[in-house]
């Protein structure tokens, strides 16, 4: 009876310390959300906080006059590619050519007598998502997003890899409302032969392959085999939806505006505009993935 009186005191006594050790325990994860990553930047690597350089994203990458559900899935996505890209030791371009990062000065700029008004809209959109990731097995995604599709997304593997979560997915609000929606190239027979490297006396399309989503896979001319995509970046038009007529000159007739994988900016906004939520977006552009939290 003594015995387990005393093992009663003792750990009466204890009860304090085991709580304050997990109270200690649990602080430093509420608190170390401070993951910096590295960004190459007018020529030199910086070092920089994540949530930050998310801000300059979303302002460089979306107009910031759009829906604040539609920056919210702009902030979750780009806080996404470049969560998969640090898993993978990259430093990330501020350009085009990964995701466009600005800075306070540019946005400055960019925006004018707005700055104030857009620059605290942009960065309630990315702290009201603080953390929040859009995952795929437990892991990060390869976010990809554009500005605007022909009323579809496609498959990445038409573009890029194949992604289970990179699918094809309606994107009703992209279409002739939005500007720049549908546009028109011309170009002379010796510009489009020059920029296509091909070598033929008289222009002829072999064919036309169009995917399930009404973007040229790829196509044929004077002999020469091109994917769609490809096609696009070497001619320097908007979209790898097209279609194309060749008279004295050639016509080119786009549809959207990017790539054509992942996330529709302009088609997030038309979601956001209807009613859906940012968590809503990303799940009806990213298929079959979940949003959470990362812990650094």
């Amino acid at each position: 009876m003594k015995k387990n009186l005393f093992l009663l005191i003792i750990i009466i006594f204890m009860l304090p310390f085991i709580f304050v050790k997990d109270e200690v325990k649990k602080e430093p994860k509420e608190n170390k959300q401070t993951l910096k990553i590295n960004i190459y930047k007018n020529q030199e690597t910086k070092n920089i906080d994540l949530e930050s350089y998310i801000i300059g994203v979303v302002a460089g990458e979306m107009p910031a006059s759009f829906n604040i559900e539609a920056l919210k899935a702009q902030a979750v996505a780009a806080r996404t590619y470049a969560l998969y890209r640090y898993e993978n030791n990259k430093v990330l371009k501020t350009d085009t050519s990964e995701q466009v990062y600005i800075d306070k000065e540019e946005m400055k700029r960019k925006w004018a007598e707005n700055y104030e008004y857009y620059y605290n809209k942009i960065k309630n959109a990315v702290l009201n998502t603080k953390s929040e990731v859009i995952t795929y097995k437990n892991k990060p995604i390869l976010a990809y997003y554009f500005a605007i599709s022909n009323g579809n997304t496609q498959d990445s593997e038409y573009v890029f890899k194949e992604y289970d979560y990179l699918k094809k997915a309606e994107s009703i609000y992209d279409n002739e409302s939005i500007k720049n929606f549908k546009t028109n190239f011309t170009y002379t027979r010796d510009d489009f032969i020059n920029k296509l490297n091909i070598s033929c006396e008289t222009i002829t399309i072999n064919y036309i392959h169009y995917n399930n989503s009404n973007y040229v896979q790829d196509l044929s001319i004077c002999n020469k085999v091109f994917k769609g995509n490809e096609f696009r970046t070497l001619l320097g038009i908007k979209s790898p939806s097209f279609e194309i007529n060749v008279n004295d000159n050639v016509n080119i007739t786009t549809y959207g505006y990017g790539h054509g994988v992942g996330m529709s900016q302009y088609g997030a906004n038309g979601y956001a505009n209807h009613g859906l939520t940012y968590k809503q977006i990303l799940k009806h552009y990213y298929k079959n993935t979940k949003i959470k939290k990362f812990i650094v």
